[in-house]
């Protein structure tokens, strides 16, 4: 078994982390500009977080959805559905002793596609923008499991 001074000298999980870290930041920066709309605009989607802008029937005006909160959110919620799978799909990649110059052009690629697909989605750009840095990232992650099944898996 590796133990974590193995971990820290091979350069592509270092390569990987340090990606996995600037997406995961991404991803949470994401989580505050959801709130942010949701302050700016006081839209909420709790009674208990409308409490603050006013008592019974005039706090409920608050809680109501709003298209730029909603975009916002969907961003979000897009961002959980592909970055998990790419973080568990890349660690397993990034163990299997892939060549580095190959790894690091996956995790640069999803990184700069979930950037941009979030800038065409906020932004809003028209389609097929969104959708491209959609299926960049999709088929980066792919194309590290089609590698780590052919290659490394026992089947």
């Amino acid at each position: 078994m590796a133990d974590l001074t193995q971990l820290m000298e091979n350069d592509v999980f270092m390569a990987f982390a340090t990606y996995a870290a600037i997406i995961l930041l991404k991803m949470m920066f994401m989580s505050t500009a959801t709130a942010f709309y949701r302050i700016t605009r006081k839209v909420f989607a709790n009674p208990e977080d409308c409490a603050g802008f006013g008592k019974g029937e005039n706090a409920k005006k608050y809680l109501r959805t709003d298209d730029r909160v909603e975009r916002v959110r969907r961003a979000h919620l897009n961002d959980l559905e592909n970055i998990v799978p790419f973080l568990g799909i890349g660690l397993l990649y990034s163990l299997s002793g892939p060549d580095l110059s190959t790894a690091i052009l996956h995790f640069r690629l999803f990184v700069g596609a979930r950037i941009y697909h979030t800038i065409a989605y906020l932004t809003p750009l028209p389609q097929p923008n969104r959708g491209l840095g959609f299926f960049v990232g999709f088929g980066v992650t792919l194309s590290m499991a089609y590698s780590l099944l052919k290659n490394k898996l026992y089947l």
